[in-house]
């Protein structure tokens, strides 16, 4: 925790917070933080069903910057919590509109990791005309490769993580993980997806840092974090994020006009590195720094510098002409 203190800008509190009903089941939670009269960005937290917390106003100049969170549907204290029903990626990105025009902005700086920074690429290739720019860290483009390496191919690196991770159901269910976790995450009955949810989350959480973190393990396996993460993900990775396949990366002459920044872990177990060339291949104007000791965490030093070296970076007018 004081590695990641001394890297980024001290904690701040929201100076407005909002909910904000999006149909007859979701209402969101957003806020609010920094300058009210500074450069707008758009903070898109990971997951899906991550939410978000106070430290991520942390990679911002709080008197250059005028910040926006807010938590997706179904996952932090955006409410019901855990709930895959009318929830899709268009959907999300009508919210990020709905939140934009809510708030009055017109154009912003758009800042998300892991699965934010799918829906960041996702939100600028329907709105390019709204984005600034883009601070993206540990790439996930949601193909079917991608979720397949996070349901199986993680156990090359982590296989006692992952052995306990498929310990959690049948062995004759252990072909199709994604399956077996689904009928248990959608059961109606609490003592049937709680559990499960649980694992999920702790799975996930066990993988992202370069060394584990204790901490950040507890915190996933906790129910707050864990129904949003364990449904939400589950619920997106079955429908391949309501991508057709390779949708981003087809996408992406939509915003190569617009300057980008891309930060990676070298080690990132969860979004291998792999993801993040394809990305700066078809976007070579983007600037891709990799970190040689850093997994997966927003929260590594090495990551929450380059993020915050990125930030400072788009603070300054023609910095990327």
């Amino acid at each position: 925790m004081n590695d990641f203190a001394t890297n980024v800008f001290p904690p701040i509190e929201p100076y407005r917070t909002g909910r904000l009903p999006v149909d007859d089941i979701h209402t969101l939670y957003w806020e609010e933080c920094g300058n009210p009269t500074g450069q707008p960005v758009l903070f898109l937290h990971g997951g899906p069903g991550g939410g978000i917390s106070p430290r991520q106003r942390q990679f911002f100049d709080p008197a250059h910057y005028r910040i926006v969170l807010f938590d997706q549907r179904g996952a932090g204290q955006s409410t019901p919590l855990g709930e895959y029903r009318n929830n899709t990626t268009q959907l999300l990105i009508e919210d990020i509109e709905r939140i934009r025009t809510l708030l009055g902005i017109e154009q912003w700086l758009v800042f998300g990791g892991s699965w934010g920074s799918t829906l960041s690429l996702a939100y600028g290739e329907a709105h390019p005309e709204r984005c600034l720019g883009f601070v993206l860290r540990g790439i996930f483009l949601c193909t079917q490769k991608e979720i397949d390496w996070f349901l199986n191919g993680v156990q090359w690196f982590y296989p006692e993580v992952h052995a306990e991770f498929a310990a959690q159901v049948g062995p004759d269910e252990r072909g199709d993980l994604l399956k077996a976790y689904s009928k248990r995450l959608f059961s109606d009955d609490p003592a049937v997806y709680t559990p499960a949810a649980r694992s999920w989350s702790r799975y996930e959480g066990s993988c992202l840092f370069l060394r584990p973190d204790p901490q950040a393990i507890a915190d996933f396996g906790s129910d707050a974090v864990a129904l949003g993460i364990g449904r939400l993900e589950a619920h997106y990775f079955n429908h391949g994020g309501f991508f057709t396949e390779d949708e981003l990366i087809r996408n992406v002459d939509r915003i190569r006009h617009l300057p980008a920044v891309i930060v990676q872990g070298r080690y990132d177990v969860v979004c291998p590195p792999a993801s993040a060339f394809r990305l700066h291949q078809a976007w070579p104007e983007a600037k891709l720094h990799v970190i040689d000791d850093a997994g997966h965490a927003a929260y590594e030093p090495g990551i929450a510098r380059a993020l915050v070296a990125a930030t400072e970076q788009f603070k300054q007018k023609g910095a990327f002409d």
